[in-house]
Order: C-alpha cells, then sequence, then structure tokens
C-alpha cells in the first residue's frame, strides 16, 4: 500500500504525475545505487553520498555527553569527562555537547531566563528557544577556570544522583496520572509526593559546590573572550590537543518546542501540531506526544536561512565547528498553512543547508531522527551523514528487565538493514553506545566494522578502556572500514531478530581484505498489536548458521573487486583467535554463536610469492578490526629475494600468514625477532610511537 501525504488539507489532487519509482536488477546491492541514482536525476532534489564530503570525524573516537549527564551537562563535567578518557589512553578526536547547553525556557515563565533544574529527556520537550546562544551554566564560565594544576573537582556521583531523583519524580507523576485515570478524586497524597521530591531535586541542584561556571555576576556578555563558549572551547582546545571538533546539539527547529514568539528577531509564531494518518498508526512515542502537546514556535519559512545562519554563525565565532541536528521530523506536524510539507522542508533544509556550507565546511553536520523521505529526498543536497537506527537505549524504557540485553540486537539490525537504502545518500551513522554497558562488547564488535565514526556516552568515570583500545588508536582515529556495513544476501529477506535460526551477517571492506561479522541478535522484535518492539525470550537463545568468503560482496567497490577473484584467502577469527586457510570452492564456515555474542572473520587475499611461499598480512589481532590496521602493502619477488613490506598503524601483535619462516624482519629498518609457528602464524610486537603517527614499517625477507 502507498499512503501519499501532502501535510496540508490545502494541497490536494486526485492523480499525480509520479508516485513510485520501480527498478529491476538481478543484484540486490546493484539495484539500491542504480534506483537511487534514477531518483537523483529524475528529482534533482538531491545529492548521492559519492558526491558529497564526509564530516572529519568519519575516522575519529568521540564522546557525546547524552546518556552522561541528561540535561544537566554543564562544563566541569564536560571537562573531566574528556580528561577521563585522555588518562585512560583514549584521546576523543570530537565531541558532541548533546541538548542541555541552549537557551531553553516555557510558555508563561520569565521569557528572559532559562528553565531550571531539567534531567530527564521529555522535561524539556515543550521548551522553546528565548536566545539563539549558549545557556547561563555555559555563558558564565570564566576563561581558564581549568587550566590550572588544580582544576575545581567534579563529583561524578552527581549527575547519577540527579538521574535517579528525576527518575522517582516522573514515576511519581504516572503515579498521579494513573489514578487520575482510574477516577481517583482524592490526590493530595500523590500531589505531596510529587512536592517533596521536587524540593529534593532543588536542594540537590543549589548544593553544588561551587561551580567552575559561576565566574561572574550574570551580566557579562556571552561574546566577550574571556566568558562562555568560546572561552570553554579555547581551554578545552589548550588543555586537549588532540580534540579537532566541538559539536553542538540541536532541533531542526531550533529547541523541542522551536523558538518562543518575541524572545528573538526572528518571527515565529505557536502552530499546533497534527499528526498525519500515516504516522498516527505508527508507535507511541514521548517526543511526539509532547510535541503535539505544547506545538512548535515555528520560525516562518521566509527567515528559515536567516535562522539557521544567525546561530550557526555565532557557534562558529565561539569555536563549534559542525552540528547534531535532531528532531527532524517535526515539519511534518506542522505544515497546513503552509502549502504541504513537502514547500515548507524545501525552504527549511535550503536554509539549513546553506548555513552548513557557510559555516561549517559544508559537512560539519550529524542528522539525528531524521528518517523521514522529507529529509532524505529534500535535506541531503549538503548533508552527508545521519544516524540510521533508533537511539541507543542501554534499557528498556517500557520496563523489561531482559530489554538490556535484545535491545541491542535490535539497534544493530535498524542499522544494517536501514543503510541499503539510506546508504545510498548519506555516510550511515551507528550512534553511540557506552563502554561499560552489559552489551558493550556487543556493540563494539558492531562499530568496529560499520565503517563510520566511533564515539561512547559514557558517564565520567564509567569507561572499558581495555574494550575502548580495541577500536581506537591512541591518537584517537580508528581502523575504519573502506565502505558501510551491509547484511550479507542470505540475510536480506530473513529475520534475525526473532525467526529462531538466523545470525545477523555483515561485510564491509578493508583496503588490503574483507571482513564479515556475524551477531546474535535473536531475541525481540515489532509487536503490530501492541504497535512497539518488545523481547521474545524463546529466541533468545544460542544461533548456528555459516560463513563464506563469497558472503562479501567484492564487486561492490572497484578497489576491492580483484581481492574478490582470488584463489585463496586466510580466515582470522577475531574472537575466537583461530586462523583459517580456504578458497571460493571450499564448504562455508559452521558457525554457533551465543546470544549478544558474535565474530568477525577478516578474510584477506593470498599472495603466492617464488614457487613455494604463501603469504597474508592480518593485521594487529588486539584490534577487533585487525584487517583496518594495514595501510600499505608491497609484495616485492624476485630469483635472490622475496620481501613483503607492510606499512600497519597501531600498537600490539601484528599477525600474519605464511606456509614458510621468513629468513629475517626488519622493523623500522631495524632487524628484530620474530616468531613463526607451523600453523602458519607469524606474529611479532610492534610499539605505538607517536613520532611516526603510529605507523610501523614491517618487512621480512624470504
Amino acid at each position: 500500500m502507498i499512503c501519499a501525504e501532502s501535510g496540508s488539507t490545502k494541497v490536494t489532487a486526485s492523480s499525480f504525475d509520479a508516485i513510485a519509482y520501480v527498478h529491476v536488477s538481478e543484484n540486490p546491492y546493484h539495484i539500491m545505487n542504480e534506483a537511487y541514482s534514477a531518483l537523483r536525476v529524475h528529482l534533482n532534489t538531491f545529492k548521492l553520498l559519492e558526491e558529497k564530503a564526509a564530516p572529519s570525524l568519519i575516522d575519529k573516537f568521540g564522546w557525546c555527553t547524552w546518556d552522561a549527564f541528561y540535561l544537566t551537562v554543564e562544563p566541569a563535567g564536560v571537562w573531566h569527562g574528556v580528561n577521563d578518557f585522555v588518562e585512560g589512553g583514549v584521546s576523543p578526536r570530537f565531541l558532541i555537547i548533546d541538548d542541555g547547553w541552549q537557551s531553553i525556557n516555557f510558555d508563561g515563565e520569565n521569557p528572559n531566563e532559562d528553565a531550571k533544574n531539567l534531567v530527564l529527556g521529555g522535561t524539556q520537550m515543550t521548551a522553546r528557544l528565548h536566545r539563539l546562544d549558549e545557556c547561563e551554566k555555559f555563558r558564565e564560565y570564566k576563561g581558564g577556570s581549568l587550566l590550572g594544576p588544580r582544576p575545581p573537582s567534579f563529583d561524578p556521583k552527581k549527575p547519577k544522583m540527579l538521574i535517579s531523583k528525576a527518575i522517582e519524580l516522573e514515576h511519581a507523576e504516572k503515579d498521579r496520572d494513573k489514578a487520575i485515570q482510574s477516577g481517583v478524586t482524592d490526590l493530595s497524597a500523590f500531589e505531596s509526593k510529587i512536592q517533596k521530591l521536587k524540593q529534593e531535586l532543588d536542594v540537590m541542584f543549589c548544593g553544588d559546590e561551587k561551580s567552575v561556571s559561576t565566574g561572574s555576576s550574570g551580566s557579562c556578555s556571552c561574546k566577550a573572550d574571556s566568558y562562555g563558549m568560546k572561552a570553554f572551547t579555547r581551554d578545552l582546545r589548550t588543555k586537549f590537543k588532540g580534540l579537532d571538533d566541538i559539536y553542538v546539539w540541536h532541533a531542526l527547529c531550533g529547541a523541542w518546542g522551536g523558538v518562543r514568539p518575541g524572545a528573538t528577531h526572528l518571527n515565529s509564531k505557536i502552530i499546533p501540531c497534527k499528526l498525519s494518518a500515516g504516522l498516527d498508526g505508527t508507535m507511541n512515542d514521548l517526543a511526539v506526544v509532547k510535541i503535539i502537546e505544547g506545538g512548535i514556535g515555528l520560525v516562518q519559512p521566509d527567515q528559515a536561512g536567516d535562522f539557521y545562519d544567525s546561530m550557526h554563525s555565532y557557534l562558529a565565532s565561539v569555536g563549534i565547528t559542525g552540528v547534531k541536528v535532531d528532531v527532524i521530523h517535526t515539519l511534518e506536524y506542522v505544515s497546513e498553512e503552509y502549502g504541504g510539507r513537502v514547500e515548507l522542508a524545501k525552504s527549511y533544509y535550503r536554509g539549513l543547508s546553506d548555513s552548513l556550507a557557510e559555516n561549517f565546511k559544508g559537512s560539519g553536520l550529524i542528522s539525528s531522527m531524521e528518517q523521514c523521505n522529507d529529509f532524505f529526498f529534500l535535506g541531503t543536497k549538503q548533508i552527508s551523514m545521519g544516524r540510521v537506527g533508533d537511539d541507543f537505549w542501554f534499557q528498556d524504557p517500557n520496563g523489561d528487565p531482559m530489554g538490556v540485553y535484545w535491545l541491542q540486537g535490535v539497534h544493530m539490525i535498524h542499522c544494517a538493514y536501514n543503510s541499503m537504502w539510506m546508504g545510498q545518500i548519506i555516510q550511515p551513522d551507528w550512534d553511540m553506545f557506552q563502554s561499560d554497558h552489559l552489551c558493550a562488547k556487543f556493540h563494539a564488535g558492531s562499530r568496529a566494522i560499520c565503517g563510520g565514526p566511533v564515539y561512547v556516552s559514557d558517564s565520567v568515570g564509567g569507561h572499558d578502556f581495555e574494550l575502548l583500545k580495541k577500536l581506537v588508536y591512541p591518537d584517537g582515529t580508528i581502523p575504519r572500514c573502506q565502505h558501510f556495513a551491509l547484511p550479507t544476501r542470505d540475510c536480506l529477506f530473513r529475520n534475525p531478530l526473532f525467526d529462531k535460526k538466523t545470525i545477523l551477517k555483515i561485510w564491509n571492506f578493508n583496503k588490503h581484505g574483507g571482513v564479515i561479522g556475524a551477531f546474535n541478535c535473536q531475541g525481540a522484535g515489532w509487536d503490530p498489536k501492541e504497535r512497539r518492539i518488545k523481547g521474545y525470550s524463546e529466541c533468545y537463545k544460542l544461533m548456528s548458521g555459516s560463513v563464506h568468503v563469497t558472503d562479501i560482496e567484492w564487486d561492490q567497490k572497484k578497489e576491492a573487486a580483484q581481492m574478490g577473484e582470488a584463489e585463496e584467502y586466510i580466515i582470522h577469527l577475531n574472537q575466537a583467535e583461530d586462523l583459517l586457510l580456504v578458497s571460493p570452492e571450499s564448504e562455508a564456515m559452521q558457525i554457533t554463536i551465543e546470544p549478544s555474542s558474535f565474530e568477525i572473520f577478516s578474510f584477506v587475499p593470498i599472495k603466492k610469492l617464488g614457487t613455494s611461499i604463501k603469504f597474508a598480512p592480518i593485521g594487529l589481532t588486539n584490534m577487533f578490526n585487525s584487517g583496518g590496521t594495514i595501510q600499505e602493502l608491497g609484495y616485492f619477488d624476485s630469483e635472490a629475494e622475496t620481501c613483503v613490506k607492510i606499512d600497519v598503524k597501531g600498537g600490539g601483535n601484528f599477525l600474519s600468514y605464511s606456509n614458510a619462516s621468513p629468513k629475517k624482519c626488519f622493523l623500522n629498518g631495524a632487524e628484530v625477532a620474530f616468531e613463526w609457528l607451523d600453523n602458519g602464524k607469524l606474529s611479532l610486537n610492534l610499539p605505538w610511537t607517536e613520532a611516526a603517527g603510529g605507523i610501523s614499517k614491517v618487512a621480512f625477507l624470504f
């Protein structure tokens, strides 16, 4: 069924010049690229991924503040959070200051003051921007406050205590609402408990030790170099030299509730939200409920360019290099009086694209909550990266204790399958995760080969650095794959969530090999009656499947096509630490994987040297994507001598396959010892050399 919605009762038609496009191909991967290439020409309203530059953070490691603080984010917490990573040996190259930094307040409140004591997501969703710069807690940051030898302390327990108290308050309010629905008339006990919890929360906020954010009387100009976001970003970069990018969050309409009328130079108007029949039939969602409750303070479409440029030019001037744009779906709720959703979206995306080009080098934007047609077909002439799944949920918001496990598989399935079509237009972003989560390793395995950036939302002090070091180099870069990960053919029309038999397999390329990740995601899925994702415990069990070299679609990247023609391959199993020699004619490898577990298979073509030598470099086995650590590879074969030269990035155990022992091994020009075993494992330990950018030059002589 095709559902066509204009977004306005004033925009109607009984026929269409075009409403669908049909394309046919024998190759399921070719068909996507061919179909979207045809649509690109027909519509001329978007650009393909291959036509655009990706954000500079694509091959780096970063930290997002959301799960660490929610709305309580403030300078001292951010500072200590970045410092945690640096001291742990995993330096972030980008930082995303998520929701909580903006100047927002609620209708009926003082229009010149920020909303106070917000903690959980949801509480801010009816608030609106009352100014376009940072809120008071960032505005009053005093430059240099955190640069001294003894920077003010930060209690990492504080955000968790605030969050815990806010959750208690949220539950009390829900209990009251249920009582009202049940017909209870005496609500005094509920109201008393709610007021008590609110007072306790206020005391917790007011009981802060003196904050580094309060370095002035509050009357300072946020544009002064010695205060505010500019001073804060400058101090961050002074202390943390590798921090290349600092992004901040904002909603497509500014804040969740848009821009407050009369508060800025912009002409905004509160527009009631109306759900289309198509959207109303999907799952219930807090974000949708709250936005409908408050409406959107919509900046008029003819000012969309001014709106984004005013906000972004200011941010760029204070050291912000990009934005995470969220809540992108909201325009379709408010298009009744603006010619329908298409015309309204055109105005907004034109303004956003122009501002992105002007203020953030044309690519400094991550899109989020953007899985709507308007965005993909109208908003992506400039935007080149976006989330391809739901949020990372560390637990089930509906209360299933097993959700801490099964929700993680749901996340991976969404990202893998959505990338089939979204990846034609934007670089798929698999979102953040937390390195100390119960399923952190499960997430880490997928991020290692997803082909996008790796970033986490760890709480201050809540890190698994050993896990992160399997993903990230000491300089904060990552061994990123050459493509974006996609499901293998035998998974395309299966259900790896709750069919009780299918393992999710995703494939990708490295510069000198291919990789397959096999993930047991079984245990959850969509319930059409309840209209939500829920657990299916009967599916959460051991799964069996198979892996073969032909599962990698070698012809999907020109540079990889030749690797797909090799006569033999060595397969390295990252978790099992095993090697297997196979050919395209070999039987498929049978595998068994536990729930919420995985294996990563690196496939490297065997090179035949001389008359009898077989060689293949595997990479650093202490990294999940070992093949991604190989930067350059050269074979030099003569009658007198055979030499293999390899540039490897990173430190740790470097493994190759060789059916014969080399005569000598050289590391950065000096002869070194190595280990060779009868099973073909050839290994040596490589140091991380900062001065060389982490690159080791390895040579084997045969």
